[in-house]
């Protein structure tokens, strides 16, 4: 029995010349995103004592909420507080977007 092999389809575009642009200079890190940060005492109980970056302290945040999940099943941008949560957010329910900011008062 032979198989049959399927001729690979090639899509050629026409040959044009165009100019690259100029090579943009690397951003740098933004070191206030990299500070550490000390969480309050109610962030403690969910991110742990030690000073961290923000970015770390989102990440830990997110860990939390997906381990014990806390996203609402219709809308997965809402953020359901359990006890944990809610000493930090003071509301039974906040979107992803609001939390950030209500998480970064608790950092100094």
């Amino acid at each position: 029995m032979a198989t049959a092999k399927k001729a690979a389809t090639t899509t050629s575009k026409p040959a044009t010349k165009t100019a690259k642009p100029a090579a943009a200079p690397k951003r740098a890190a933004n070191s206030a995103f990299m500070k550490p940060m000390t969480p309050s005492a109610e962030l403690a109980a969910i991110v742990g004592a030690k000073p961290l970056p923000r970015t770390e302290v989102t990440k830990k945040v997110w860990e939390y909420i997906k381990k014990n999940k806390l996203q609402d099943a219709a809308n997965k941008r809402m953020i359901n507080a359990d006890a944990k949560l809610k000493a930090v957010l003071k509301k039974p329910q906040v979107s992803m977007f609001e939390m950030t900011k209500i998480i970064s008062t608790h950092l100094s």
